[in-house]
């Protein structure tokens, strides 16, 4: 198994590359798009979650289906080299963190951050918007907030901001009495 730490700094290296050859070039925002829009098609697809991860493809194989799938989805000409780049050098399975880095520098870049907010339920457009207020005043920055619904969380929130994790959600306490317990 890969070892964790070296695929982010290969995601890290990646995404900081992207981010400077797209700044440099004008191509920021179709590049920005782009990547979020890999995020999406990664996490509505099992298919290419199993294509990224999996030893069984060679890297061939994986520059072909990103490629195939960048011609698709109508990517621009760096966000199809990179993908090609990533792909060629071996590198697919890092994909997931590339995307992450990118976001957050191009977040960075705009004074903004980006946070994922977990929650047992869908939050209303009110929740919604106090998690935002919360957070801007807590950041100093404005947020960039991806929902997530976690039915295991039982209820409260999770908010993830880079590498932090704020978690006030009812499994996370239940979980901590249940140890209290088991220690007295």
């Amino acid at each position: 198994m890969a070892d964790d730490s070296r695929t982010s700094d290969v995601g890290d290296r990646y995404a900081r590359a992207l981010f400077d050859l797209a700044n440099e070039t004008g191509t920021l925002p179709a590049v920005a798009a782009d990547v979020a829009a890999l995020r999406r098609m990664r996490a509505d697809s099992a298919d290419l979650r199993s294509l990224l991860g999996s030893p069984a493809f060679t890297a061939a194989d994986k520059a072909k289906a990103l490629a195939a799938l960048a011609a698709k989805a109508n990517f621009s000409e760096t966000t199809r080299k990179f993908l090609g780049l990533l792909a060629g050098n071996g590198r697919a399975a890092a994909l997931p963190e590339a995307v992450a880095a990118f976001e957050a520098l191009h977040a960075d870049a705009r004074g903004a951050v980006s946070a994922v907010v977990t929650t047992a339920t869908p939050m209303t457009a009110v929740q919604s918007k106090g998690v935002a207020e919360a957070l801007r005043a807590a950041l100093g920055k404005a947020p960039e907030i991806e929902t997530r619904v976690d039915p295991a969380l039982l209820g409260g929130i999770r908010v993830r901001v880079g590498s932090k994790l704020f978690d006030a959600s009812l499994r996370s306490k239940l979980d901590s009495l249940k140890f209290a317990l088991k220690r007295a």
